[in-house]
């Protein structure tokens, strides 16, 4: 395998876009205790505002007043912990169950409650990754990306809760 030289890096110390455009991550490093780092492909900002969840067996009902979507459209998403803990974060196919509500199928099982809180892309955005880090961990993550990196088509956008700062390394 030859060096690639044509590897950038991007840095945030709040959530935001690291780059626009089609990119591989090659690699991820941040640091701050006791925070989530979820990287999604997307133009746009995730849907953050208002947005809860709850689980029960593998159906995720989730509510978003005026949410807009159909049934056979894709979201990713990730899923804050509630009560039984977290949902599956993933790219899932969704059915509209009304309009403030839809469904997807979770591939694991479980009870949720307590309307903990999600955030969502669709369309033809996805979702990539999540790191999550202990209340304790104040030393830098540098979790390691196989191969030839994550592949995002539409530009690479980081969600940070309780992390002081992401790095990420694309090309």
């Amino acid at each position: 395998m030859t060096m690639q030289y044509d590897v950038k890096q991007g840095h945030l110390n709040q959530s935001g876009f690291f780059v626009l455009g089609r990119n591989r991550v090659k690699g991820v490093s941040f640091y701050g205790g006791g925070g989530t780092l979820v990287l999604f492909d997307t133009t746009v900002a995730p849907v953050t505002s208002s947005v809860t969840y709850g689980r029960s067996g593998t159906t995720v009902t989730v509510t978003k007043t005026a949410h807009g979507l159909s049934t056979g459209a894709v979201v990713g998403i990730h899923f804050v912990a509630g009560s039984g803990g977290a949902a599956t974060d993933g790219n899932y196919t969704i059915t509209r169950t009304g309009a403030d509500t839809f469904t997807l199928t979770d591939i694991n099982t479980g009870t949720i409650t307590g309307s903990p809180a999600a955030l969502y892309v669709s369309g033809a955005s996805r979702w990539l990754m999540t790191y999550e880090t202990h209340s304790t961990d104040e030393f830098q993550n540098a979790p390691l990306i196989p191969g030839e990196g994550v592949l995002a088509v539409n530009g690479i956008y980081a969600y940070m809760s309780s992390i002081d700062g992401a790095q990420i390394y694309y090309g």
